[in-house]
C-alpha cells in the first residue's frame, strides 16, 4: 500500500472514531463564524416564550421546533458553503458569488417559511 493510501485510510479511521467531537467542533466553528446566529437564537427564544404564554398545542410545538431547526440547519449549511468557497476561490469569481448567494437564499427561504408558520400558529391566538 502506498504512503498516500495509508494516509487517506488513517485519516478516515481517525475521523470515524471522532465523529461526535468533530461535529461539536463544527458547532463551535459555526458559532464563531456566523454573524446572524445570535439573532436566530434571540428570535427562537421569543417564539418559544410566546408559545408557552399562548399555550400552543403539541402539533404547533412540533411545527415551531421544525421551523427553528430548519432555519438553523440552513444557516449552518450556508456557513459551510461560505467557508469552502473562501478556501477554493479566494479571488472574486462570479460563480463563487453565485454559490454564496444561492446558499444565502436557502436561509432566506427557510426564514420566510418559519415566519409563515409562526403567523399561522400565533395570529389566530393573538386576535
Amino acid at each position: 500500500m502506498s504512503d498516500s493510501k495509508r494516509e487517506i485510510r488513517a485519516w478516515r479511521e481517525v475521523k470515524k472514531s471522532e465523529k461526535f467531537l468533530n461535529a461539536f467542533r463544527g458547532l463551535y466553528v459555526f458559532g464563531r463564524t456566523t454573524k446572524n446566529l445570535y439573532f436566530h437564537i434571540f428570535v427562537a427564544l421569543v417564539v418559544i416564550i410566546l408559545g408557552f404564554y399562548l399555550k400552543i398545542s403539541s402539533l404547533e410545538w412540533i411545527a415551531l421546533i421544525f421551523s427553528i431547526g430548519l432555519v438553523i440547519i440552513t444557516e449552518t449549511i450556508n456557513t459551510a458553503i461560505e467557508i469552502d468557497i473562501d478556501l477554493t476561490s479566494p479571488e472574486y469569481h462570479p460563480f463563487a458569488r453565485d454559490t454564496k448567494d444561492v446558499a444565502a437564499a436557502a436561509v432566506l427561504v427557510a426564514a420566510f417559511t418559519a415566519v409563515i408558520i409562526g403567523f399561522i400558529i400565533f395570529l389566530p391566538k393573538i386576535f
